[in-house]
């Protein structure tokens, strides 16, 4: 729950992080907290737009102000780690503005921007920035007119006779993850930086310099609050990275990557121990990192419950979310299925590795509003689920957040094949550049490692080896490289090189930004949908668009993964697994074949899709994850 670093933490913060105490307990016994002089640094990340989710802003006001009761409110901090501003309904309409107003009303003290902070463009972003009440810093956001740090690279805040220095980072993906030419001239050159190279070695220095520089300046503790996170697909650039190539810094604060990091421990460049923190994302905890001055000793946890809420900051939120009630709860179509960001079974995020229904219908919308023969939309640019039932604004608006405008392009069959490509190079790690398809299928051959290469920006330049994008058919015909195809999804791939989409610069516009993504989802499901999701998108899994073959679902002596074919709808002796004992009853077997799932396997074979539970139960013995099966395997069905 919790890591400390040199101590064991107080009593009194241990019931804290417990979550059994509500904030009157907690003030009375504030008395003996406050003579150890206790530094308390609360902290949040990637909130985008959550104003009323998990512990929501007004349950981190009440414990701030709990917190404040019981350590002196000189002796707590409020942080946030970036990508507060956009994600949600209400940061779209108002272009972050009235999310800003809501962080000035919780009283946040520091605040280090993330990628999708630029969302809105520069001038926005600065003009926000400037709202803030906090002190906004990042060490690494370089104008390059200039080569200085836009914001100051760290502060210094006194707690009585000593001195924290707090470090800002933001990650260099925000080049590719917010949109590239909102960094950008006219011309396409350059205007900022984030300290960008290969190695990360850039990146490293820069941090390392600004921590060296507090320490002269009379910091006793550095605090690094970044929007780096921990994800493969961001190497060099990731928190764990940083922390091993440099010395100096004795806490981490990370956003990025919505990973849930409680107090873990990561060594420096010297061996030493530096606490790495992270709370996910939405408000689904709050982060506590508390230093002990008489000591030296620092702990770090997360805080995942908490029942108070500030009366003065709920009403606030409460008036902003009356304020867009109507136009929020208006009813714009409806769906008969739910429709998914997340594995059925796990709960765990898969829209951006693997194919869902709601990739499906929102790739589809492209395709078919604009009249393309191909569409795609990024599995990052899919923000929320939408439940079965009545759909609002509001879950539009939340599925496509940005105000990304629909366009479409005519490119080649390599340019496709390349964007592809790109999109699966992390496969089957997370990547936000995955792309769902329409009119198109695929298969992603994950033994091929990626031969992909990158810029500096993590633009795309070139494929230097074997591509593990294969079998691409468009419209039921194999994907010819020489041939033209319109391409149908957003500007911020399409024109702006989002994601690091660069096959697509020169393209032939076709349509250009013809209305708001949101719409293009509204109007399909009104207009070719007739109003209604229906079963088509019952698969959670989607329609078996996207092939993915891994090394192994399951090894089994009679067929090693490696040995598994390319085709396996006839696999050709000895490869074949030894048929299982027929079950008892009707129960039979069936054979996995391309772009299957459990879900479409019950569904076709059962007659419903739920009925994928009963399958996974019966195969346990060779199925680890029901959300990997492997093409090939013998699976024994329940009975009809």
């Amino acid at each position: 729950m919790e890591n400390l670093h040199r101590r064991a933490l107080p009593a009194v913060l241990t019931l804290t992080m417990a979550l059994t105490m509500a904030a009157p307990a907690l003030a009375a016994e504030g008395t003996e907290a406050q003579e150890g002089n206790d530094i308390v640094i609360l902290h949040t990340n990637d909130v985008h737009c959550g104003i009323e989710d998990g512990l929501t802003y007004a349950g981190v006001s009440a414990y701030a102000r709990a917190m404040e009761e019981q350590y002196g409110a000189e002796n707590v901090t409020l942080v946030d780690a970036g990508d507060a501003v956009q994600g949600g309904p209400i940061g779209t309409l108002t272009r972050g503005e009235y999310l800003v107003d809501i962080m000035n009303q919780v009283g946040y003290d520091i605040f280090v921007p993330g990628n999708h902070e630029y969302d809105y463009q520069m001038p926005r972003m600065l003009e926000l920035m400037d709202m803030l009440d906090a002190t906004v810093v990042s060490s690494n956001f370089l104008d390059l007119s200039t080569g200085e740090s836009v914001f100051a690279p760290y502060t210094i805040l006194s707690y009585g006779d000593v001195d924290v220095a707090y470090v800002g980072i933001t990650t260099p993906e925000s080049f590719t993850k917010s949109t590239p030419a909102y960094f950008q001239d006219e011309d396409g050159s350059y205007l900022y930086s984030f300290c960008e190279d290969e190695s990360g070695q850039a990146l490293y220095d820069n941090v390392q310099a600004s921590v060296d520089a507090a320490r002269t300046e009379g910091a006793d503790y550095v605090v690094a609050v970044a929007h780096l996170g921990v994800d493969v697909s961001s190497a060099p650039w990731r928190s764990t990275d940083v922390i091993a190539n440099t010395h100096g810094i004795d806490v981490m604060i990370d956003g990025h990557s919505h990973t849930t990091i409680d107090g873990q421990e990561v060594l420096n460049e010297d061996g030493e121990t530096v606490l790495l923190n992270q709370t996910g994302t939405k408000l689904s905890a709050l982060g506590q990192v508390v230093i002990d001055p008489d000591t030296g000793e620092i702990s770090a946890g997360l805080i995942t419950e908490y029942q108070e809420r500030d009366p003065d900051t709920q009403a606030f939120v409460d008036s902003i979310n009356q304020e867009f009630s109507t136009i929020l709860s208006q009813v714009v179509a409806s769906t008969d299925v739910a429709l998914t960001t997340v594995a059925p079974s796990t709960g765990e995020r898969i829209i951006r590795s693997q194919e869902t229904n709601l990739g499906d219908l929102c790739a589809d919308a492209y395709r078919e509003v604009l009249d393309a023969d191909v569409g795609l939309i990024n599995g990052g640019g899919i923000r929320a689920d939408i439940a079965a039932g009545e759909i609002t604004y509001e879950d539009i608006i939340s599925v496509h957040p940005y105000n990304n405008q629909a366009t479409s392009v005519r490119v080649t069959g390599q340019q496709l094949l390349d964007a592809l490509e790109l999109g699966a190079r992390y496969t089957p790690y997370e990547n936000g550049g995955f792309l769902h398809v329409s009119g198109l299928t695929y298969t992603i051959d994950t033994t091929i490692p990626s031969s992909v290469v990158t810029d500096v920006q993590d633009n795309f330049v070139r494929v230097d080896g074997a591509y593990r994008v294969k079998d691409v058919m468009v419209g039921g015909e194999p994907l010819d490289l020489e041939r033209t195809y319109v391409v149908a999804s957003h500007d911020y791939m399409l024109l702006s090189g989002g994601d690091g989409m660069t096959m697509f610069d020169g393209a032939e516009v076709v349509k250009d930004r013809v209305m708001p993504d949101s719409e293009v989802l509204i109007q399909y499901i009104r207009d070719y949908l007739g109003g209604v999701v229906g079963q088509q998108y019952a698969a959670p899994y989607g329609q078996g668009r996207i092939t993915i073959l891994t090394e192994t679902a399951t090894e089994t002596p009679e067929q090693p993964a490696e040995e598994i074919p390319a085709e396996p709808e006839t696999p050709a002796e000895p490869e074949t697994p030894a048929q299982p004992e027929q079950p008892a009853g009707n129960s039979k077997t069936y054979t996995v074949q391309s772009g299957d799932c459990l879900w479409n396997i019950a569904a076709r074979e059962l007659g419903s899709g739920l009925r994928w539970s009963e399958i996974y139960e019966l195969n346990r013995d060779i199925l680890s994850d029901p959300d990997r099966i492997q093409i090939g395997q013998e699976l024994v069905l329940p009975a009809a």
